[in-house]
This record gives structure tokens, sequence and C-alpha cells, in this order.
């Protein structure tokens, strides 16, 4: 052990200070509470999820008898930081084998309950990773983790300093993720009064005379539909029936009395129609073996559902085709395909994208369809089917027994029922819609440039914490020597009295 030039502060390991027997008999009476890592929320870092169980019923990891105070460093992704402070609620509650345990009584636990969450220790601990598929770290990694020790005192300065600054620091961080959900509420009142024909009133009542109804649109593009089949029919019989024929456009059955009683009121001149009255192809891809990494440039990667998820294209969300024969152009994603989750958690089943940059050979999975539509814009069926009634549809038509994994059909995407209105009137709603969710995205980005500003500061605090920079030591009290003397001595009586209670056993 290295020992610094400053008395009032001693550089040790956390083996040094960390009562090293735990108790690991298990749970001896039912019911329990049970804590794991899915237990911890990284975010706030508290036990929020504990489970009660039987002890019959007891996973084979849950050994070790947590106490008050007690600190819970999760050894598996040690970069998510999945750590925690056991408080009086459950004191006597079984930890999983997944958590290092933490245990001192010469020093303060939020001390240490702070010192595991710097970035120090969490990139220190990311080092150590061992195993690619169930990355993890040893409890001796952990316990080699060497900090700076201060004397009691100090130790619970330190702990009122940061509290009282990350109290502070929370209150703004409280406002900012108000601020950002308040946008999600404004996005989708914005959403809902562009598909009621609300953002378009004053525009449409000024321009009455120049919109063609919905009924005369969809009689158009049917007109349309129809005729390009009889082209598509005389081409294919002037190449001599080359390839399969060309299927005529199939309609599909109105809106029943009942299904429109559902669906909010529209303006004059508007109407609802089935989406699949302007879908003229659905492409679907097929499921490949995969490598679970993002392709090379050289490599061919198939989309993951997490490509289409979140608002944009992301094509490094993509697993790698290990098989060259399975390679299909017709699969491939290409700049300007509208992109739809088949199956995915009940809240993300039919997210739906543009792909805007293509840069990499990507394929559809069977999880991910791409959608052609036919005589109406696509980026005003992307904004409805991202609204609140839109989404309503998607969730009552997906199938699935379970939240974490629906399914949606073709043929259902087929029977959503979508607003319409002229085409010109199209355009300008789309316009005015994308002003408006421009300027709430920029506000967004703000707010969410400011919540990582916050972690950034949170960070900071905590390195000067745990650099001697946050508090100083009064002359006149104890210095960490004594304090490490203290705990050498705790420790060595302890494993004494152990050896002595083996021994009577």
């Amino acid at each position: 052990m290295r020992f610094a030039v400053d008395r009032s502060r001693l550089e040790v390991s956390l083996g040094d200070i960390a009562t090293p027997q735990i108790d690991r008999s298990g749970p001896t009476e039912s019911p329990f509470f049970y804590v794991d890592i899915s237990s911890v929320d990284r975010e706030t870092k508290r036990i929020s999820d504990a489970k009660s169980l039987e002890a019959k019923t007891a996973p084979s990891r849950a050994k070790q008898r947590l106490r008050v105070g007690d600190v819970l460093v999760s050894m598996t992704r040690p970069n998510l930081n999945a750590v925690a402070m056991v408080s009086s609620e459950f004191d006597g509650a079984i930890g999983s084998t997944g958590f290092h345990v933490l245990r001192t009584e010469f020093v303060e636990p939020k001390f240490l309950f702070y010192l595991v969450q710097t970035r120090a220790f969490i990139e220190a601990m990311s080092a150590c990773v061992q195993g690619a598929l169930y990355p993890a770290v040893r409890p001796k990694d952990i316990e080699s983790f060497k900090f700076f020790l201060p004397s009691s005192a100090v130790q619970h300065r330190i702990v009122a300093k940061i509290e009282e600054l990350f109290s502070e620091l929370d209150q703004g961080v409280a406002s900012l993720k108000t601020a950002r959900e308040q946008i999600k509420v404004y996005r989708q009142s914005l959403l809902k009064n562009a598909f009621e024909g609300k953002l378009t009133a004053a525009w449409r009542a000024a321009h009455r005379d120049q919109l063609e109804t919905a009924t005369a649109l969809q009689q158009r593009i049917a007109r349309e539909r129809q005729a390009r089949h009889q082209q598509q029919l005389a081409d294919w019989q002037t190449a001599g029936q080359q390839g399969p024929k060309p299927k005529p456009p199939k309609p599909l059955p109105p809106l029943t009395t009942e299904e429109l009683a559902e669906l909010p009121e529209l303006p004059e001149g508007w109407g609802w129609v089935k989406l699949g009255e302007f879908i003229e192809s659905i492409d679907a891809g097929k499921s490949f073996k995969c490598d679970e990494r993002e392709p090379s440039p050289t490599e061919i990667g198939v989309a993951k559902v997490s490509a289409v998820t979140w608002g944009e294209y992301d094509e490094s969300e993509s697993k790698t085709c290990t098989d060259a024969n399975k390679e299909n152009e017709a699969y491939f994603i290409r700049q300007g395909d509208f992109l739809l989750s088949r199956a995915n958690t009940i809240d993300l089943v039919g997210a739906c994208v543009i792909a805007k940059r293509v840069t990499k050979k990507v394929m559809l999975s069977d999880k991910t369809l791409r959608i052609r539509f036919d005589g109406f814009s696509e980026d005003f069926f992307l904004q409805y089917l991202r609204c609140r009634i839109g989404r309503r549809q998607i969730m009552a038509l997906s199938t699935g027994n379970q939240e974490s994994m629906r399914n949606i059909g073709q043929e259902r995407i087929r029977s959503i029922a979508v607003p319409i209105c002229s085409e010109i009137e199209a355009r300008v709603l789309l316009e005015e819609l994308e002003s408006k969710l421009s300027e709430a995205d920029q506000l967004d980005q703000t707010l969410a440039t400011a919540l990582q500003q916050a972690d950034a500061l949170r960070q900071s605090i905590l390195k000067k914490a745990f650099c001697g920079q946050l508090v100083k030591q009064a002359k006149n009290e104890e210095p960490a020597t004594a304090l490490l003397e203290r705990i050498r001595a705790g420790k060595s009586n302890g494993m004494e009295m152990a050896g002595k209670r083996g021994k009577a056993g």
C-alpha cells in the first residue's frame, strides 16, 4: 500500500476497508425480499423493484444476506453502473451473488456509495471486464480499486456537501425532464390538430373553391391505379408473358358505420379511408443467420427492430449476415424507403420511419416491412401513424399474448383508418407541421444537452469530492492514519473471532 504525503488522506483499496465476511446462507424464512440486478434503478441508484419470494422458489443466486448501509455493485456490465445502497426497508433481504457487497463498520456507507458512482470507478471496472456474451468483473477487481481515504469527520462533510449540491442539481434536472414531457404533450396536440383538420382550418377556408374532396381524390387514385395496371398488363403481354402476370388492384371494403362512429369528426371535404387504398406494395425481409455485431463497410447487414424505433432510420442498428448466399438486392434498404416495425413491444410495434441516410448495404429482416404508397404523400401517413389515434389503432390491431412482443400483419396494416384531404391541403399541412415540429425538436435537443451537462456536472462534483477539493480537513481532526489503524485492528479481531467460531464448531 502506498501512502500519500498528506496525512489527512491515505491511498487505500476497497479491499483494505471492506468486511470480507458476508453471510451467504441464503433465505431462512418466507416470504423474503430478493434483490437482483434488475431490482436496481440505474438512474436513481436505488433498489426499486425487489421481489417477494418464497424460500422454496429461491433462485440459485439468492445467497447474500444484506444489511442496512451495504453498498451493492453489479459485477455484470459495469459500464452501466448498477449500484445501490441498502435502505432500512431491505434490511435482511437476500441479494444476488451477481452483486459484490461492500460492507464496512469504519467508513461512512454513503461515502462508498458515491465513490462507486465516479467515472474513475466505472472506467476502472470497465477496463477489467472479462467475457463477451456476459461481460463482468470479479470481486477482486472491485476490491483492488484504489482511492484516497479521508478521516471520518471529512467523510461525513464530503457526503453532506455532495448531497447539498446534488439536491440543487436534482431540482434542475426535474425541471428539465418536466419540460421534455411537456414537449411530448405539445407534439401530440399538434398532430391531433393536424389530422382533425384544425391546423389548416384558416387556410382551407381561404382556398375552399380550389380543393378536391376526399371522395374525388379516392376515385381519381382508383382510376389511375386501374390505368397503371392495364399498362402493366399490356407490357407483360408484349414481352411474351414473361414473369408473373400483374395482379389487378385489390379493392378493400369501406369502413363500416360502426367503425366510423369510433373515429373523430373531420371537416367538410375530408374523409376516413383504409390505409390499404394508398398502398402499392408491402415487402418483408427474411430471418437470416447473423453475428450480433454491426457490419463493416464491406459486409452485408440485416436491420434490427431498433433500426426503425426511435424516430430516424439508424443503419448502425444492424447485425452482420454471415451467409453470403443469402444476399438479395431486393431486400436492401434504400434512401426514401418507408419502413415499419412489424414486431416489437406493445408501445413500439408499428414504429415507422423514412430512411433519409443510407450508406450501408442493410437488408430488411422478417420483423421489418417496407411499404410503397401510391397517389398520396408517405410523409402524411408517417406523421399520422405517429399520432395518438394512429398509435391506438396499431396497438389494437397487433396480436400476441405478451406486451413484450406484439405483431401486426400486412392485412391489418392495410385496414388502419386514416384521414385524407386534398393533396394541396396535405402539402400545406405537412409544411406547417414540419415547421412547428422542427421548433419543438430544437427545444427538445437543447433540453437534452442541458441534461447531459447536468450529468457531467454530477461527475465533476464527485471528482472534486474524492480528490479532496470539495471540503478540507481541520487541523484538530483525527488524521486518516488513525482511522486506517482502527480498520486494520477491527478486521484482525473479526478474523480471530471467525477462527475461534470455526474451531468451536
